[in-house]
């Protein structure tokens, strides 16, 4: 028997994608994958360093681990990922419970990483060279299911967002190349995968690096060839959805009518301090263009509340946004001074106490906007895929319709026994601010 591996996974679905190709190649080491941090005797906590509430649930992740050196089986505690890459120098002195130290480029060499804790010695290894996903040998262990997965098609940003500090952490954007990223999709596909979740920092953008003039699109009518009945596309960017883009999703069934597009704010003001695009009128504008191509399409969205110099105007503005636009999913975020961003240094900044108001407030008025469309489904029968059993009771099913991504969204509650992976007809009876409860039902999704 290997010596017993646990991971931690925190943040987004692109740190996940890491996470799985660490234990990929753990497992290919003769490691053994365990789900119970008590009995690892190796702890890995793959961090995130996105904004402050993220770093925060990192450090306390970080800490509840190293407690199972005191009261478990772990002898070995490896921080990596984005917060470890940032903060590399406070986090190796400030915590010697951590025995070795890695960045977010590193998934390769975990094994060899662990044998040398394992012989005595503490570990700092964070290299300047990208990792490279394209390799054909890269090894990757799904986590989140047999029947989901998430299909990383680039990392790294070039946008240049007043508040984020994903460039400073990840580098520029890097398209992975089409065939590697196909070839991937196929053994997902082979392996029973019946959602793809295509992701990046900006999907929209994968290509315009490349020299063989791939794009999104052009990935997407390879992967709509596949035998993969729900391939849905997150981390759009609003000026990069065009016509073709949004026919091409209209053409093809197993291309979710969802749009994943983070606008940030909707005052034009706000916008070009954060320098992002757009404004109020051509927000709308291009909601207006997805929803006539798409019909019955799931929009989901996130805005930043209390970025510097917010006016309760431009705040107000935002509100009228979001009743004007009625989109079906929406995260509100308070904004986080991120140090090195050029947000953080603005004059201006807005208090703790009016970002909590201005949050609940959003988030109030939003989540009226939710409830009125999730009663709208009330009646209707959507194609669910079943993910498993309700925590909260073994007769409960649950699972998830096209317009419910993973994570992110809602469920749909069952009370029938169906197979897990399986996507099944399910007529809905109740309708809550997030989740649905229905029915099983034989027949077409109408």
């Amino acid at each position: 028997m290997g010596i017993r591996v646990g991971i931690v996974s925190l943040g987004c679905a692109k740190n996940l994608v890491d996470s799985e190709i660490a234990l990929g190649y753990l497992h290919e080491a003769g490691f053994e994958i365990e789900t119970d941090p008590a009995r690892a005797e190796v702890l890995i906590v793959n961090t995130c360093g996105f904004i402050e509430a993220a770093k925060e649930e990192s450090i306390a992740a970080i800490f509840e681990m190293a407690d199972y050196k005191q009261n478990g089986s772990c002898r070995c505690l490896i921080v990596t990922g984005c917060l470890s890459k940032r903060y590399q120098d406070a986090l190796w002195q400030e915590i010697p419970e951590i025995d070795a130290l890695l960045g977010t480029q590193e998934m390769d060499l975990i094994p060899e990483v662990v044998n040398r804790v394992l012989d005595g010695e503490r570990v700092r290894l964070i290299r300047d060279q990208f990792f490279n996903y394209d390799r054909p040998e890269v090894p990757r262990i799904i986590a989140s299911g047999r029947h989901t997965a998430y299909l990383k098609i680039a990392e790294g940003c070039s946008h240049r967002c007043a508040f984020c500090a994903i460039p400073l952490i990840r580098g520029p954007y890097r398209s992975r190349d089409l065939r590697a990223v196909v070839r991937e999709a196929q053994r997902l596909a082979a392996s029973g995968v019946k959602e793809l979740n295509v992701i990046a920092q900006d999907t929209t953008g994968y290509g315009r690096d490349l020299t063989d003039k791939s794009s999104l699109e052009t990935l997407l009518r390879e992967l709509a060839r596949l035998d993969i009945p729900w391939i849905r596309i997150l981390y759009a960017y609003p000026t990069s959805i065009d016509d073709s883009l949004l026919d091409l999703m209209a053409g093809h069934d197993n291309i979710l009518n969802y749009v994943d597009l983070p606008l940030q704010h909707a005052a034009a003001s706000v916008l070009r301090r954060m320098k992002r695009p757009g404004g109020f009128d051509s927000y709308l504008k291009l909601i207006d263009r997805i929803r006539s191509k798409l019909p019955g399409v799931t929009i989901r969205s996130s805005f930043i509340v209390g970025f510097p110099g917010e006016t309760d105007a431009e705040f107000e503005s935002l509100l009228e946004f979001l009743q004007a636009a009625q989109l079906e999913r929406c995260g509100i975020f308070k904004y986080s001074a991120e140090e090195g961003t050029p947000a953080a240094d603005m004059a201006d900044q807005i208090s703790a106490e009016v970002k909590e108001e201005r949050y609940h407030r959003a988030m109030s008025l939003q989540q009226r906007i939710a409830v009125k469309k999730q009663k709208q489904l009330i009646g209707k029968t959507l194609e669910v895929l079943v993910e498993g059993r309700s925590p909260e009771s073994e007769l409960v099913m649950i699972g998830r319709h096209r317009g419910q991504a993973p994570e992110v969204d809602g469920l749909v509650y069952i009370g029938s026994a169906v197979r897990v992976g399986e996507l099944i007809s399910v007529r809905v009876t109740q309708a809550h601010p997030y989740d649905l409860v229905g029915e099983t039902i034989e027949g077409d999704v109408s």
